[in-house]
């Protein structure tokens, strides 16, 4: 971490003498005038440590956590429980402190569980290719956005809108940045992804076609039947999965996705008021070179014995800035750590276990609230449902100590009235018959 160190009169001239330059203003000459701020920044005035430690605990008190309310929101990030071997493994100095693992040789803990991440993510995902890690989920699938550039050089990403808003957002960010358009297919009617509006979306200029298992409303895609309409031109299938559900579904890689990315929060990752968690990245083999990020590999010492190395970095600090496909740095290894810990604490049978249940509470809540359903079909994780008095809803629940979900509307104005109701193993169905209390309240008024 750099420190902020501030200099003397002296010591500016001086270092504006060592570099051959007379003033500030002819050091930033450089910097076109209408970028530059002529005034003092409009800051308010300094206060006491004391008085700013006040006023960021006031802030801070005023935040909920889910521990102090029974909660079905979701949207992306999802209140599981976090087992305390997690923070014990974590907490470790080894894992704790370290940098990237530049020297093989004394960081082989390090490199052994990016491996074993590695590993881990593939079997996920029926991909034979992973990196360990990136920032997020959105990041990831921008990233494979790139990829889609760089392998097919065609200008075009069609994009289900059942991919997490925010995922959409990001792509279209990096895509006005290397000159790409993103056209994007509505939801049909039930809040799945229409495979005649996909196939009739890709075009011979498409380079990747985005899509989401399960869905953001939590519709269990029909993935296979998506995949094959939207590589019919030769495009990329890019696979966004949430990695629980995928204890019971079918992995998008035996479904034909080229690349399978998704955001890793569940894997051990408590909310944290947002952050951070991070993404994971796994593609077919003839992608290897192209990944964003490192991958490391295992190998054998002169004397036989295992080993792990870091096989690729292709972010710029390593190859030419030209060359490199992200600027994925360290960030994220230790909540990827946490990844692969919850997973082994899982196991095989533990991750089909816990999809199973929330398989099973997904479909019991839905038909308790006894509300109208966006999409009807199979569900996993999430549902959505038509609400008569929104509002309404939110002051009851937010009185009994529930938060019900999330607003739809925030990022799909078709669904005005609609609820994401997220379930985990942590709500039990005391909790969903509590919501479910609410909602039927909700029902009563509207119809008196």
């Amino acid at each position: 971490m750099s420190r902020y160190t501030g200099v003397t009169d002296r010591e500016l001239r001086e270092m504006l003498e060592e570099i051959g330059v007379g003033s500030l203003d002819e050091l930033f000459a450089e910097i076109p005038e209408a970028l530059r701020l002529r005034r003092d920044i409009d800051l308010p005035p300094g206060r006491s440590e004391q008085e700013v430690f006040e006023e960021l605990s006031a802030l801070a008190a005023r935040n909920r956590h889910c521990d102090e309310e029974i909660t079905f929101l979701g949207a992306g990030m999802y209140d599981h429980y976090v087992p305390a071997v997690i923070d014990t493994l974590l907490q470790r100095s080894e894992f704790l402190t370290p940098y990237t693992p530049y020297q093989p040789e004394v960081s082989q803990g390090g490199l052994q569980v990016m491996f074993e991440f590695q590993t881990a993510i593939s079997e996920l995902t029926g991909l034979p290719v992973s990196n360990a890690s990136v920032y997020d989920g959105p990041s990831a699938v921008a990233a494979a956005g790139y990829l889609a550039k760089l392998e097919t050089r065609r200008s075009r990403l069609v994009v289900s809108r059942g991919l997490h808003p925010h995922s959409r957002a990001a792509l279209r960010t990096h895509a006005a940045g290397y000159g790409m358009e993103v056209v994007e297919v509505p939801l049909g009617a039930e809040g799945a992804t229409d495979a005649a509006a996909i196939e009739a979306a890709v075009d011979d200029d498409t380079a990747a076609v985005f899509l989401q298992q399960p869905n953001f409303l939590g519709t269990v895609e029909e993935l296979g039947e998506l995949i094959e309409a939207g590589k019919r031109t030769g495009a990329l299938a890019v696979c966004a999965a949430d990695p629980l559900p995928l204890g019971i579904l079918k992995p998008p890689g035996e479904l034909g996705a080229d690349i399978c990315v998704g955001e890793g929060q569940t894997l051990g990752n408590r909310l944290d008021f947002g952050g951070p968690s991070f993404g994971f990245f796994a593609a077919a083999e003839r992608f290897l070179r192209k990944l964003p990020g490192r991958i490391a590999g295992e190998t054998r010492d002169v004397d036989g014995r295992r080993g792990f190395v870091l096989t690729l970095q292709t972010r710029e600090q390593h190859i030419r800035r030209e060359k490199a496909t992200h600027n994925i740095c360290t960030a994220q290894a230790l909540n990827a750590l946490a990844g692969v810990v919850y997973l082994s604490w899982l196991g095989r049978r533990g991750l089909v276990e816990l999809a199973e249940l929330m398989l099973r509470r997904t479909h019991y809540a839905r038909e308790a609230l006894g509300l109208e359903a966006i999409n009807p079909g199979p569900v996993v994780r999430e549902f959505a449902v038509h609400v008569p008095d929104l509002d309404a809803l939110f002051d009851r629940a937010r009185r009994a100590g529930i938060n019900p979900g999330y607003r739809l509307a925030r990022d799909y104005a078709e669904y005005e009235d609609g609820l994401l109701v997220a379930i985990t193993e942590r709500r039990t169905r005391a909790d969903i018959d509590r919501l479910a209390a609410v909602a039927g309240s909700i029902r009563e008024a509207v119809t008196a």
